[in-house]
């Protein structure tokens, strides 16, 4: 499901390819049957090109990758969260436009 410029995160890889990334990286906390989820989608993949090297956007599902959906407290999705050094700088909830989502990418980048 995910895009060229997009990393499919799971349980299995996400401390290497997200807690142990040099770049910010944004994740998409989503499920293939939640509608709000896939009405994001779009906006987090233009994205995902715009930022292309200088941050990183995973999607997780969250149906399959229950662990860290569980370990960063993912009660409802859309959730995205924006990782820094492996931490958490940021998130928002639900299906918000893209211009909210660029906001946060650039308060992480700057």
């Amino acid at each position: 499901m995910a895009g060229q410029n997009i990393l499919e995160a799971t349980d299995a890889n996400f401390q290497a390819e997200v807690l142990g990334s040099d770049l910010p990286v944004l994740v998409d906390f989503w499920a293939p049957w939640c509608g709000p989820c896939r009405a994001i989608a779009p906006a987090v993949e233009e994205l995902a090109k715009e930022y292309a090297g200088k941050v990183r956007v995973a999607k997780l599902d969250v149906d399959e990758n229950q662990e860290v959906a569980a370990k960063f407290n993912v009660m409802s999705i859309p959730m995205l969260i924006l990782f820094k050094n492996g931490q958490v700088q940021d998130q928002i909830l639900g299906a918000v436009p893209k211009v909210k989502i660029d906001a946060l990418i650039k308060r992480s980048i700057q």
